[in-house]
């Protein structure tokens, strides 16, 4: 696969979410044996595959504009809540509507 064959929600991962995609692929994507090897409890495996799946659904959106796409970024790094990233990107998304 060329470079510019690569699709933009992989370009867009750190370097240790490919490592646990790998690792993740590797050991038949069972969460139990990843929490093995990375020395964590199964909860923490699972609260980091479902913040990685975020970031890929994010990236992978068609909608992907720049602004709902850094509100909900720092949603998924716990910088702001849930609720307080849907309500801000309901108000944007109203405030375009009537542009």
């Amino acid at each position: 696969m060329e470079s510019k064959d690569v699709p933009n929600w992989i370009l867009s991962l750190d370097i240790e979410d490919i490592e646990f995609i790998k690792n993740f692929v590797i050991n038949s994507g069972s969460l139990k044996e990843i929490a093995k090897f990375y020395g964590v409890s199964y909860p923490t495996v699972r609260i980091r595959l479902d913040k990685l799946i975020q970031k890929i659904k994010i990236n992978n959106s068609a909608e992907n504009e720049e602004f709902i796409s850094f509100i909900k970024k720092l949603s998924i790094d716990d910088r702001i809540s849930l609720e307080d990233a849907k309500m801000i990107i309901d108000k944007y998304k109203k405030e375009r509507e009537e542009e």
